[in-house]
């Protein structure tokens, strides 16, 4: 699924959006998400928020949603955004699973036994991870299914 290099613009720019487009439905793994992004290269952040945001005004209108059909037509047709708004990104809506594991991980165990725990919080094939620094990794949506006693003991152990 990777369409650009890891130090690339393109990727940079997909990774900041990537947790409020899968928040929204974006399936990447259907083939005509993934041609529209490979081939969607110029204006691609303009057509990644101009989705988010669309997205958000059609739930907001309660009209039915096609979004990866929204995402194909912005990156072919090179949306620009209408009323993009930066705090979009922080709406309890967008944000995605592991990012709200992070942040209840923080009152569950307090912040400093958190960041000794867990390495990092990230996608993989369209899957979101909680890397450990003891060196195992969960899925997040296991992580919730666990709970918290018994993450904090394949944590440590």
């Amino acid at each position: 699924m990777w369409f650009w290099e890891k130090d690339s613009v393109e990727y940079e720019v997909f990774k900041k959006y990537e947790p409020a487009l899968i928040a929204i439905g974006i399936d990447f793994s259907l083939e005509k998400v993934q041609d529209a992004l490979e081939a969607g290269t110029f204006g691609l952040e303009d057509a990644l928020k101009s989705t988010i945001e669309y997205v958000l005004w059609l739930q907001k209108k309660e009209r039915q949603v096609f979004q990866n059909a929204i995402l194909i037509q912005a990156l072919d047709e090179q949306w620009k955004p209408r009323a993009w708004q930066d705090d979009y990104l922080d709406l309890p809506n967008l944000v995605s699973s592991g990012q709200r594991w992070w942040n209840s991980a923080a009152k569950m165990w307090g912040y400093d036994k958190r960041n000794q725990l867990v390495a990092d919080v990230f996608y993989d094939n369209g899957k979101e991870y909680i890397q450990f620094t003891n060196g195992k990794k969960m899925l997040v949506e296991t992580a919730w299914l666990w709970g918290w006693e018994r993450v904090l003991q394949y944590a440590t152990t």
